[in-house]
């Protein structure tokens, strides 16, 4: 009897041993994504360029396993909190990737510091004080944000399109802001005006866009439009059902494959239209040709070239598993070590080098594109020019740049 159980317990010792030892070969890696609500197709390719950066790699890093767990929010702060909460204090993964939209990402960097143990490597979430004021020293943006994704545009719209004058359509909450001062700050630096009485702010899910199609003034040049996902499609579509005439300049988002890829009825309002951001369709890289074809392969239920979300989810995921290369897969020390590999990391992705400034911001290239109809029949965004290596202060001293004050919607006033 005694030899019998003496026989069981070592049985269990080595289960348990097994268990233990299965359980340091893997790490928990959370993402979140907006998966509910208006942007919930644009949380959809961003959790492709997850799966396509875990596939490079084997879903492994540093000798150890990857397992996957997902969260999904509707965009709003608090979604956004309760989904992380619970992938980190209920699944408790040491590492998260994500927010996706803007405000959530703001939320998100206040919990990161209540959270000094975890690693957060922010999504495509591109609000400016994300890491612009207040950081929080365990959160990481490897995606440039809404202000830098405009860099040449504010010029472009002034120098070359000839535009005096704009009224402004966006989406009322923080990233908005960032894509609109971005945009504006150049153009009326160069003498172009946008009152605020020509600014109109709608809420996420809008799904009737009449009233402010029938408010927007006659004696502008064009709207610049900062929408995304179906509210971005509602408006283009109420737009021609109105007979709108004036020419519109787009935000990253709105003219995003997540939109382009649409089969709504909104490309006679699209074509032509200039935008700036991370990405351009028709980019003759060959990284980006190769992850283009990439995406394809493994997504043929996916856009015909990856949005924006796509390709930011998966900069973030990289970044993530070259961190976790570089310390041995090894997060005992609350992940320390792999956050000073985080801060120093530079490396090539399918748009150019990234590489992080003191806030642990980005630095890329931009793209400055217009909208356009490939051989294929599919709307793209195709390339005019590249803004190389842009900052989150476009060259300026920090302490200068803040001078510029908080993003909002009367910021610059430009009148």
């Amino acid at each position: 009897m005694i030899k019998k159980l003496i026989t069981i317990s070592l049985t269990l010792l080595a289960f348990t041993g097994w268990n233990s030892a299965t359980a340091q070969d893997t790490i928990k890696m959370g993402a979140l994504a907006t998966l509910e609500g208006a942007f919930a197709v644009l949380g959809e390719d961003g959790m492709r360029g997850v799966k396509m950066a875990l596939e490079e790699f084997g879903y492994e890093a540093g000798g150890k396993k990857i397992e996957l767990i997902t969260g999904s929010s509707d965009a709003s702060p608090d979604s956004a909190l309760r989904a992380a909460r619970k992938l980190v204090e209920q699944d408790g993964v040491p590492i998260l990737v994500g927010p996706l939209s803007g405000s959530e990402g703001l939320a998100l960097k206040d919990y990161a510091k209540t959270q000094p143990n975890v690693t957060f490597v922010n999504g495509v979430s591109a609000a400016q004080d994300t890491t612009l004021r207040e950081p929080a020293d365990n959160f990481f943006r490897f995606t440039t944000d809404g202000a830098q994704w405009m860099a040449g545009l504010g010029e472009y719209a002034y120098n070359e399109k000839g535009y005096r004058k704009l009224a402004v359509l966006a989406e009322d909450y923080s990233f908005p802001y960032t894509q609109v001062f971005g945009f504006l700050e150049p153009f009326c630096r160069l003498g172009g005006q946008a009152p605020l009485d020509a600014r109109f702010w709608v809420p996420i899910g809008n799904k009737d866009f009449s009233s402010v199609i029938a408010a927007l003034p006659d004696d502008v040049d064009a709207i610049y439009v900062a929408l995304g996902g179906a509210d971005a499609i509602n408006f283009l579509t109420q737009y021609g059902q109105a007979g709108g005439e004036l020419p519109l300049i787009g935000g990253s988002i709105t003219v995003d494959q997540t939109v382009l890829g649409s089969r709504g009825r909104i490309r006679e309002h699209v074509v032509g239209m200039p935008s700036a951001g991370p990405i351009s369709d028709t980019w003759d890289d060959p990284l980006w040709q190769a992850f283009t074809d990439q995406y394809r392969k493994q997504f043929p239920d996916g856009f015909p070239s990856p949005s924006l979300f796509a390709h930011g989810y998966y900069i973030s995921t990289k970044a993530t598993l070259l961190a976790l290369d570089k310390v041995n897969g090894d997060v005992s020390d609350g992940g320390k070590a792999m956050r000073t590999a985080l801060s120093s990391l530079t490396f090539e992705t399918p748009t150019g080098t990234v590489s992080l400034d003191e806030r642990r911001q980005a630095i890329a290239d931009i793209f400055l594109t217009e909208v356009t109809v490939d051989d294929n029949d599919n709307l793209v965004n195709k390339t005019i020019n590249v803004t190389g290596q842009v900052s989150q202060t476009f060259g300026l001293p920090y302490q200068d740049f803040l001078q510029y004050g908080p993003v909002s919607r009367e910021n610059p006033r430009c009148e």
